[in-house]
């Protein structure tokens, strides 16, 4: 019995000490193998946009997108949702002051309606004369102050090279001089800014979502819209209007925008990848962009819309009325003479 009791007792030593020796060598053993653990999550940057993915900046979002993958090795995307699929720009503005990981394309004129109002002038009709002053702008000291104060209202710019396009108005009846926009009711994105340069040309200017406009023009709710040709030829506006003239009444540089609280829970690698592959998408932007204007032209014209390239002299009409728009300072609550810091800004002589 002894002897038996014995032999049970060194059995179970033996199961235990074979036990703990098990144990003690797994650390040794994962130090040699490769990390198993859970790769981490991609970061994600949604992007909604009012625009199709066919115009030119549907096809320049597509590039960034791929820039950012390739640069960050597969670690960070950027995910699109074109035609409003995520809502209009205020809806995704309002998200990223919750500090959501989505951005859009905005413009001044709707960062005054968010606390930086002098930024709102970038928008303001007729304010430059070529496309050099707007690239100039962008890297002034007092754009730079722009983007700060944005910044504190809890938005981030990642970048502002991209041209949109000179914007023009297309209309369900001719307009051959800015007399002739006087009372019409033109569609224009919702914001002050741009609801008010419109009213300064005579026009009562009417706030939509760019979805609704198609419609709206066909059942003659509005009388004219205003965009460049790439989105009135994308979004098929020229169906319902017949009428186009080529005011250029805003040479509009967009930005696109994201949450600043999201912006800065990234590592700086990961924001400086998102900074730069924003900019090299915009050079690409602009180039498509510009190759597409003379085809989406024809291509109207092709369709049967009559298009008013209007003289110097029609366009000196349009000019002078705008100024109207720039004496309206304290309206937008602006700086003391912000139109001409704005023009010495941009290099106007």
């Amino acid at each position: 019995m002894k002897f038996k009791k014995l032999v049970a007792s060194m059995c179970i030593a033996a199961i235990s000490v074979a036990s703990l020796a098990g144990c003690s060598s797994k650390p040794a053993e994962s130090a040699d193998q490769p990390d198993t653990a859970t790769p981490t999550e991609k970061v994600q940057l949604q992007i909604g946009f009012e625009n199709s993915m066919s115009e030119p900046i549907g096809q320049a979002l597509q590039h960034w997108a791929d820039l950012v993958d390739e640069k960050s090795g597969g670690t960070m995307e950027i995910v699109l949702y074109p035609d409003s699929q995520l809502g209009n720009k205020t809806d995704l503005i309002d998200s990223m002051l919750l500090g959501e990981n989505v951005a859009t394309l905005a413009d001044g004129a709707f960062y005054a309606d968010y606390g930086v109002p002098d930024f709102g002038i970038v928008f303001g009709p007729f304010l430059f004369d070529n496309w050099d002053q707007c690239w100039t702008l962008i890297e002034s000291d007092w754009y730079k102050e722009q983007e700060a104060k944005l910044q504190d209202k809890g938005l981030k710019l990642l970048a502002s090279n991209w041209a949109y396009g000179a914007r023009h108005t297309l209309t369900v009846k001719p307009v051959n001089t800015v007399e002739d926009l006087a009372g019409m009711k033109i569609r224009v994105p919702s914001n002050q800014i741009q609801t008010l340069g419109f009213n300064a040309l005579g026009a009562a200017a009417t706030g939509m979502s760019l979805g609704d406009v198609y419609q709206a023009l066909q059942t003659k709710t509005i009388d004219g819209a205003e965009n460049p040709l790439a989105t009135l030829y994308g979004r098929k506006l020229h169906e319902v209007a017949k009428y186009l003239i080529l005011d250029s009444h805003v040479l509009n540089f967009t930005t696109w925008v994201c949450s600043n609280d999201w912006f800065n829970s990234l590592t700086e690698e990961q924001q400086n990848i998102l900074l730069e592959t924003g900019k090299e998408a915009g050079i690409y932007n602009n180039q498509i962009q510009q190759e597409s204007e003379a085809d989406y032209l024809q291509k109207m014209k092709d369709e049967g819309v009559t298009v008013v390239e209007p003289s110097e002299e029609v366009m000196a009409g349009f000019r002078e009325k705008a100024q109207a728009f720039y004496d309206q300072g304290d309206t937008f609550g602006w700086s003391e003479g912000l139109y001409d810091t704005v023009r010495a800004a941009m290099g106007a002589k």
